[in-house]
Order: structure tokens, then C-alpha cells, then sequence
């Protein structure tokens, strides 16, 4: 990355240790003038441990967004230097915690952005909204998000705002999915201890009432633990109640011990389709021709219809980009990466003033802003501080010795074309 000289220190001091993790607002200092300004935007997400996947494509999006900032960017007449710093969350929530306090007080950031489900991005929330200082989020279902930090509707958060989808969005999609199927509707939910799993299994936020409301029932065996190494009692579940379908939230390496004993134990579902763990080829990849027909919610494809406000860049050649310099295949956190900086450097175009935490803030909260993943508009969102983005369903088909994935049902979003028909397993 990029690095430009560091202004004066703009906070008083910087607590220590653990203390750092609950520290309250610190006034800055005046920024001293003699050179360009910097304006440091602090970035976590994780790039190691069970979630790596989520942050497979980071290392591509922050060279390119380095290099597109390298020209700084303009505000009221005057150039910013801009500097991003990136640290690993390394897939845990109190790391993730620790180094979102140490990018405010330690890297004295301007701005923090943050991705990759709740685990990621509620622990930096919480920091930047302790500290006061102005954060930005996606890659996490908005329940996950503002009911997992105890926001009240109505109030929600001074400093934190989020862009991404809703449960009520991703069970719709599965819905529309599964409807021309003709599969039976006894559906098996398999929902982790954890912020995502608790969220989408919740009786009341969660995909119960929906799926009944839709003529489906739902076997929920329970919680079970991240890392788990044996779904027996799942799957005997499921088949005991004759489930033709398997839906839930699940981590890569969950769903692969699951799959694996469901072959193992001869249940043979017509349908699975799985939140987080199907998101990404590499996981497909490795389930060899068990991947073969397995579907997942669809927030990001090159096929989308949208273009970056930054660069011009159609998602198409966003993604085309990032497989010719790496040689590996697209993953859909891609264009919300960018995007993230997308709205940053609207931000920094119209606060009306950069040494203002609440000014900035505030450019964050009127943004209205067309993105490589749809607009970005938080004066029309289901709840404070909170605005959505759309959403399809997809599918991954097998050609020759390739996944595709293909969209197969677009009902909410009729905008992003089909790419192909749902086949049964």
C-alpha cells in the first residue's frame, strides 16, 4: 500500500491493552496544514481462518483502489492524500475488536471500513461507534447487524451506517427458487451458534415464520456449534421428518463434515441450498462432482448490470480483471469490496469538512450514490442506519470440468437477468 506522511497526532493519548476495547471518544487535535492532508480510511477483514474465503479477493481490490487514490481526491478546492490501512481479523470477533481499536487510536484512522459477515463487521461497528468515528460496513445481512448490536429501531447508531441485504430478501429468493420445483415442502434448517445462524433461525427475524407462511415446514434440530464434526443428529432429523429441502447458514468447512455424512448416511435431499458456505468456487471445487447442483444467495455476479461510480468498470470487467491478473475464478465479495470504496470516495468528495468526525458522518448519511453493486441510498432503508441492496438466487451447474453459477430465479430483482433453469440434485 501506498503510505504518506503522517499528520500530527489528533487525539489526546491512546489507552492501552484490553482497556483500548471499551475506550471512550477521544477529541482530536487540529490537523496541521503545511503539507497535502491525509486522510487515513482503516479497512478489517478476515483474511485468515474460516472466513479467509470472504477476503480471498481483498489483496486485488486494495491494490487497485491504492492505485486509483494514488492522485489523492479533491474536497472543497483542496487535494487529500488518501492512505488505506488494512489489518486481518483472522476470523475472529475479539481480534477483529482488537484491531478496529487499533486502527482509531493507534493508525488515528478517519474513516474505518469493514466486510465479511457479522463477525467482522459488528465488532469494528462497535468500536468506530464507541470512538465516534465514521464506519462503514457490508457483507452482512442487516438483521445480523443492527439487532446483533442491540439497535433500537427508530434510534440505531450515530457514527455506523451498513449496506447489504435482509433475511426477508434471501428468503425470498429462496422461495421463488424452490416454488416451479415441484419438490416437496418439508424443509431442514441447519443454523449455527453464532451471529449468522441465531439470526436466520430466530422465530420472529428469522426464516420460521416465512416458510410457514409460505406452506413449508421447517426441522430445526437446534444450534449447533461452529467447527462441528458431526451432524448425526441433524440429519436423522431430516429424514425422519421426510425433508426434501435443506436450507440454513453455514461456514465452508461446516458444510463440507455435513454433505460428506449425508452421502455417508444415505440422505439424499432434492434441494440444498445454503447461505455463506456456497458463495465461492473454491469451496464448490473442492466437494468435486457433490458440488454439482448445490444454490446459494446471489449478491454480486458479472453479470449484474451495474457500474462503478469510481472507475466506470462494469461488473463484468471488474470481475474479468481480477481472474486475468490472478487466474482464479470471481467470488462475489468483489464488488462489495469495491464498492465499500465507492462510497468512501464520495464521501470524501462532498463532507464538508474532513477534520469534522460528524461531518463526515453526515456525507455518509445523505449519500445517494450508484455503485458496481446498485445504489447506495440510506434515506430509503427498512431501518436506521441501514439501506439494501439487491439480491438473486443462483445455482452452480457443472460444464465439462467447471462450476458455473448460474441465476435462476430473479423475482425481486428482475433487473439482473437469468443465466439458467433450477435442476434438482
Amino acid at each position: 500500500m501506498t503510505k504518506f506522511t503522517k499528520s500530527p497526532s489528533r487525539r489526546g493519548f491512546i489507552m492501552g491493552g484490553v482497556a483500548t476495547l471499551a475506550a471512550p471518544a477521544i477529541l482530536r487535535s487540529t490537523r496541521a496544514y503545511g503539507a497535502t492532508p491525509t486522510l487515513r480510511i482503516g479497512h478489517v477483514s478476515p483474511r485468515t481462518g474460516p472466513l479467509a474465503s470472504f477476503a480471498e479477493a481483498d489483496d486485488y481490490v486494495l491494490d487497485a483502489i491504492t492505485k486509483t487514490f494514488a492522485g489523492g481526491l479533491e474536497n472543497n478546492g483542496k487535494q487529500w492524500a488518501v492512505e488505506v490501512i488494512s489489518k486481518d481479523s483472522q476470523s475472529n470477533p475479539n481480534r477483529a475488536a482488537e484491531v478496529a481499536a487499533d486502527l482509531i487510536l493507534g493508525d488515528e484512522v478517519d474513516i474505518i471500513v469493514a466486510a465479511s459477515t457479522p463477525d467482522t463487521v459488528n465488532p469494528v461497528s462497535d468500536q468506530a461507534e464507541i470512538n465516534e468515528i465514521p464506519c462503514i460496513t457490508t457483507d452482512c445481512p442487516w438483521q445480523p447487524y443492527f439487532f446483533g448490536r442491540n439497535g433500537v429501531p427508530g434510534e440505531g447508531f450515530q457514527s455506523t451506517y451498513h449496506f447489504f441485504w435482509g433475511l426477508e430478501d434471501v428468503i425470498g429468493t429462496f422461495l421463488d427458487m424452490w416454488g416451479g420445483t415441484g419438490v416437496g415442502k418439508s424443509v431442514g434448517g441447519l443454523f449455527p451458534n453464532d451471529a449468522d445462524g441465531n439470526a436466520w433461525g430466530d422465530a420472529e427475524n428469522g426464516l420460521p415464520k416465512p416458510l410457514a407462511a409460505a406452506g413449508y415446514t421447517l426441522t430445526d434440530p437446534g444450534r449447533y456449534q461452529p467447527l462441528s464434526d458431526d451432524f448425526s443428529n441433524q440429519i436423522a432429523a431430516f429424514k425422519a421428518a421426510g425433508c426434501e429441502i435443506i436450507t440454513g447458514n453455514m461456514i465452508t468447512p461446516d458444510f463440507a463434515t455435513f454433505w460428506a455424512q449425508c452421502a455417508q448416511q444415505n440422505f439424499a435431499p432434492k434441494i440444498v441450498t445454503i447461505g455463506k458456505a456456497l458463495l465461492f468456487p473454491s469451496a464448490i471445487n473442492s466437494l468435486g462432482a457433490r458440488g454439482d447442483g448445490l444454490s446459494s444467495e446471489v449478491w454480486w455476479s458479472p453479470n449484474h448490470p451495474f457500474v462503478s461510480s469510481l472507475t466506470g468498470a462494469t461488473s463484468k470487467a471488474l470481475a474479468d480483471g481480477y481472474t486475468t491478473a490472478t487466474g482464479r475464478s470471481w467470488t462475489q465479495p468483489i464488488g462489495f469490496k469495491h464498492a465499500l470504496f465507492e462510497v468512501v470516495a464520495d464521501v470524501i468528495k462532498r463532507a464538508e469538512d474532513l477534520e469534522d468526525a460528524a461531518a463526515i458522518v453526515s456525507a455518509i448519511a445523505s449519500t445517494k450514490l450508484n455503485t458496481i453493486v446498485g445504489p447506495i441510498d440510506w434515506s430509503n432503508g427498512p431501518i436506521n442506519n441501514v439501506t439494501k441492496t439487491p439480491l438473486v438466487a443462483g445455482q452452480w451447474q457443472r460444464e465439462g470440468d467447471t462450476f458455473d453459477l448460474k441465476i435462476v430465479a430473479n423475482s425481486s430483482a428482475p433487473d439482473i437477468a437469468t443465466t439458467g433453469e433450477m435442476k434438482l440434485l
